[in-house]
């Protein structure tokens, strides 16, 4: 199949769909698929063609430079010149999306959207989800597939969007991570916060909370893995409680799979205390290294709780609650068992399966033979 992947981002930026990418297409790519992917670049920097892994990386323009809207409607004009078998759209946020689907709608493209929803730090942008989903309703409901995250994503977007459940296949993100380098070791004094530097992801959460650590586990130290546009005020809460010797804020290469993965297996406890994952990439990571994971009591990260994959705090726990918290998994030292974590290999075979499901209901749409319901087809299951 020849496989056009659309995303408002990708490689060498940092985030969670950008790792999916990354880690999904050069695995599509080794199983025989040619995967094209389609993104913006707002700086005006970025190669507008390139190989990376063996896909085929197009970027076309988008405004404004500063906002993460990616209004680019080279998108349309790129997909409809195009030649594929197939569209996957990788999230939905941005104005990407609608531009693309309507683009694919116009030329009766079979398509699949995985939503990889994330929190926001814009009251506004917040305000106006439900509104944006509503709008979005009549491209996403035409979807060949719908793809979730984890089972707390396809139920929410199930009901926000009043698609039916069935419509939907849950595909979780995969947890694999480089061995780590030889001589690292676990340091049970350090915490790790990782993730982009917005407000939403809740890193001001562990920076108020060590003042506290720090009275009980005296050399506790945090370090925040990230880059973004809350990083001014993350410092200078920082400065503000007199922690520069204890907390540092610095970005890991998105590209830099081994710096990560020892910066992840030197935790003695890995934190997350956002408002909104749908199943979080760097939690996954710092499982599949087998470290401990403290995260909030919310969205897919009580999911991963519920499991038992991790522990839960309050959402809106206040500093000493979280500190104790912190502490307490400090003092415990958890073993982590060797989970049976989903890898991005199982992750690539079901979307070949939920690929192969889609062109297959096509075919036989067109023939007059199947039923017009799409294939049920569940992760990890093969056709």
């Amino acid at each position: 199949m020849r496989i056009l992947m659309v995303a408002a981002r990708c490689h060498p930026l940092m985030g969670g769909i950008e790792t999916h990418i990354q880690e999904v297409g050069p695995r599509l790519v080794a199983r025989g698929h040619a995967v094209d992917v389609l993104t913006t670049d707002p700086s005006g920097e970025l190669p507008v063609e390139e190989d990376v892994s063996g896909m085929c990386v197009r970027r076309v323009r988008a405004w404004p430079k500063n906002l993460d809207l990616y209004l680019a409607p080279g998108i349309y004009s790129a997909i409809r010149e195009g030649s594929w078998d197939l569209v996957h759209f990788q999230g939905y946020s941005t104005f990407v999306v609608p531009i693309g689907l309507f683009a694919t709608v116009r030329g009766d493209l079979p398509f699949v959207l995985t939503f990889h929803s994330g929190g926001h730090s814009s009251r506004l942008r917040n305000a106006v989800r439900g509104t944006q989903q509503a709008m979005l309703r009549p491209l996403v409901s035409r979807a060949d597939r719908l793809i979730g995250v984890s089972e707390f994503e396809a139920e929410f977007f199930s009901a926000k969007m009043g698609v039916p459940r069935d419509r939907f296949v849950v595909i979780p993100n995969g947890a694999a991570m480089p061995v780590p380098s030889p001589g690292v070791k676990v340091d049970p004094n350090l915490i790790v916060s990782s993730g982009r530097l917005e407000r939403y992801k809740g890193h001001h959460k562990a920076i108020a909370a060590m003042p506290e650590v720090i009275r009980r586990l005296p050399q506790a130290r945090l370090h925040i893995a990230g880059a973004g546009p809350y990083e001014n005020e993350l410092r200078g809460q920082v400065r503000g409680l007199g922690l520069e010797e204890r907390v540092t804020i610095a970005a890991i290469p998105g590209g830099d799979r081994q710096q990560m993965a020892d910066l992840l297996a030197r935790a003695g406890l890995f934190v997350l205390f956002s408002e909104y994952e749908a199943h979080p990439v760097a939690v996954m990571e710092a499982l599949a290294l087998r470290r401990p994971v403290l995260v909030s009591d919310t969205s897919g990260l009580a999911e991963l709780a519920g499991k038992g994959l991790c522990r839960a705090i309050p959402c809106h726990a206040t500093p000493t609650e979280t500190a104790s918290a912190i502490a307490a998994e400090l003092r415990t030292r958890r073993s982590i068992p060797d989970l049976r974590l989903p890898d991005w290999d199982d992750c690539a075979e079901a979307l070949v399966n939920v690929y192969r499901g889609v062109m297959a209901n096509r075919v036989a749409a067109k023939s007059g033979s199947g039923s017009g319901r799409p294939v049920l087809v569940r992760a990890g299951e093969r056709r």
